[in-house]
């Protein structure tokens, strides 16, 4: 999924907390949670803290591409 593409939303309360789901919001490596992009663009922005599966080009190497 590239970071132009739009994630489904089911119709929810935007202000409702999330609940992230394991296998597709996010999965365990070890004691570390990894976060999909699926989750990453459910969020709407970058942190800039180098996430493994950044959609949105950030590299805590080179920064912001």
């Amino acid at each position: 999924m590239r970071a132009d593409e739009q994630v489904p939303h089911k119709e929810e309360d935007p202000k409702a907390p999330y609940s992230p789901i394991e296998g597709e919001d996010y999965y365990l490596e070890g004691a570390m949670m990894v976060f999909t992009e699926r989750f990453l663009l459910r969020r709407g922005l970058c942190c800039e803290s180098g996430c493994r599966h950044c959609p949105y080009g950030f590299s805590k190497d080179k920064g912001a591409s």
